[in-house]
């Protein structure tokens, strides 16, 4: 006899299963299934957590991790900050694409990138051949707490730091927005942010599309 879902309940007095703890469980399958076929690349502004949440989603999904910042300044042989000072942010941005372009010809992998590297045309371009964009979105009062931890960013220190990333905000979120995937980057635990991150890239077609084919 077929026994109703409803009536499934064992006579040991074990708790019912409802429906959506079923459909609950099926997803979690789904996500601890999830294998991505291109790189999974982060972009957010400073203080979004890119490179703390980079780390561990690749801890999580057994894939290197790459950060573009210190692969330029390694490429470059000076930091961030001496590239903004001696050469400026142009020069900045044509090795950031120059490495990010090197980086995404690497096997899968997870990329922490730079607030700006997605405002590039070029680089936009080659992110969608190679990769799934994720953005690690954070409002402003979380990002202004956050890099007020460090003192190391040029952009900030052209003015108050609250008024920069406003208008950062601004001008970059509605570009940000066109990402494959988005996840809310705020006060809770990085894990947290990790698990959401994979249930959103799990729930998004391109991640597991290789990057030969077409979109």
């Amino acid at each position: 006899m077929v026994v109703p879902f409803q009536q499934a309940v064992k006579k040991s007095g074990e708790r019912r299963v409802e429906i959506g703890t079923v459909r609950s469980d099926r997803k979690t399958a789904e996500i601890r299934r999830f294998t991505p076929s291109r790189a999974i690349v982060l972009v957010g502004l400073m203080g979004a957590g890119k490179s703390k949440i980079g780390r561990r989603l690749a801890a999580r999904l057994g894939l290197p991790f790459f950060d573009s910042d210190p692969e330029i300044e390694a490429a470059a042989g000076e930091t961030i900050e001496e590239i903004f000072a001696n050469r400026g942010e142009r020069a900045f941005r044509d090795g950031e694409r120059r490495v990010i372009a090197r980086l995404l010809a690497q096997p899968v992998h997870v990329l922490a990138t730079g607030g700006g590297a997605f405002m590039d045309p070029a680089t936009q371009a080659l992110i969608a051949r190679r990769g799934v964009l994720l953005w690690l979105r954070a409002d402003l009062d979380v990002l202004v707490a956050r890099v007020s931890r460090r003192n190391n960013r040029p952009l900030l220190k052209q003015g108050d730091p609250r008024a920069i990333l406003a208008g950062l905000i601004e001008r970059r979120y509605p570009v940000y927005a066109e990402a494959d995937a988005v996840v809310d980057s705020g006060d809770g635990s990085p894990e947290a942010t990790v698990t959401r991150a994979i249930a959103a890239l799990a729930a998004c077609p391109l991640a597991t599309m290789p990057p030969d084919a077409e979109r």
